[in-house]
């Protein structure tokens, strides 16, 4: 049995197959995913898992060079932006329009969905390497 990281075994394995550049995401639970994206779905209940809980863990395991995020998040949601650009210092990011966002999506290798309830809590990120 594994003893630490991420125990979600579908989660586990979709980081494990990311390669250099590949695009996944971590969205509240009310992202709309387009068809064909797999999703690995978390939510419990309202605000479980958080998504702060659900990008903390996968931060452990998954090196990112690159995010995208919804420019509202800037008005609607500034402490989890604060949280994201101080989880990810020095790495190189863009804001689109959320309808762009949502759009985007849908050139995720994954989707995972958490049980955020807050506005604009979505964000897709680029893989990196970890050498």
């Amino acid at each position: 049995m594994k003893k630490r990281g991420i125990l979600n075994a579908q989660l586990a394995g979709y980081i494990a197959a990311l390669g250099h550049r590949d695009l996944f995401m971590i969205g509240d639970a009310g992202m709309p995913i387009p068809k064909g994206v797999p999703i690995v779905d978390l939510a419990l209940c309202g605000g479980v898992p958080t998504f702060v809980q659900t990008m903390d863990a996968v931060l452990e395991e998954a090196g990112v060079e690159y995010y995208t995020l919804a420019e509202e998040i800037r008005e609607k949601n500034p402490e989890l932006l604060a949280y994201i650009q101080n989880k990810l210092p020095g790495v190189e990011h863009t804001f689109i329009s959320h309808e762009d966002l949502k759009k985007m999506s849908g050139d995720v290798k994954f989707a995972i969905r958490t049980g955020e309830f807050t506005p604009y809590p979505n964000v897709i990120l680029r893989a990196g390497v970890a050498f």
